[in-house]
């Protein structure tokens, strides 16, 4: 289940622990925006599973701690706020990310993009012109990262992952390279959706 909001516009405040938290956080009135409105679209997708509306506070890394039984990701950039959520019994892990189209600096794509990753990215750029390619590339690692993290709890970086993208099908592969827990997953599936100046992925995986 999912929601998602254009602007910012939480609705009433109900939670006096997430102005708490915000205001321990030191938050200007941007960040509070994004902070409350994300929020309110995860309770509206919470609300969908059947779960009354409650606070969802960060844990002690930043990540939102969700109801249990559930689990969940958030995400926001200029002009869009979303979440998404499942139930465990049906989704093992679940990350989103959307970024407003922007220009993804050569120095900074080299950090990002394996060898492979840019040697596709070139492909894609000859053979598909006019999308923003290293930005699809750049969120789908972010996807990845945040459904990795709640499973791990460890650290994946940009290099510690490779992503092949299905231009045709919208869809992309994200392979693990790095040393996880035992039994760990190491194959993400993913999907993508570039549009009205944003590109959109996700992650989810099944539970098996």
């Amino acid at each position: 289940m999912s929601a998602h909001s254009l602007s910012d516009d939480p609705g009433p405040l109900a939670f006096e622990e997430e102005a708490r938290a915000l205001a321990a956080a030191g938050s200007n009135a941007a960040r509070r925006g994004e902070f409350l409105t994300v929020r309110h679209c995860a309770r509206r997708a919470l609300g969908l599973l059947g779960h009354a509306p409650a606070p969802l506070l960060p844990d002690a890394v930043g990540a939102p701690r969700w109801p249990d039984g559930v689990v969940g990701s958030m995400t926001h950039c200029h002009g869009y706020r979303a979440a998404a959520v499942a139930r465990v019994g049906d989704v093992a892990a679940l990350g989103i990310d959307a970024e407003s189209d922007r220009a993804i600096r050569p120095d900074t794509l080299r950090a990002i993009a394996r060898p492979e990753e840019l040697e596709q990215l070139a492909e894609l750029g000859r053979t598909r012109p006019g999308r923003r390619w290293d930005l699809v590339l750049f969120s789908a690692k972010e996807s990845l990262y945040k459904a990795w993290f709640p499973l791990t709890r460890g650290w994946l970086g940009f290099q510690d992952a490779t992503v092949t993208i299905d231009a045709a099908r919208g869809t992309f592969d994200a392979r693990v390279l790095t040393t996880g827990p035992p039994g760990g997953p190491r194959r993400f599936p993913g999907s993508w959706l570039a549009e009205d100046g944003l590109v959109v992925t996700a992650c989810v995986l099944p539970r098996p």
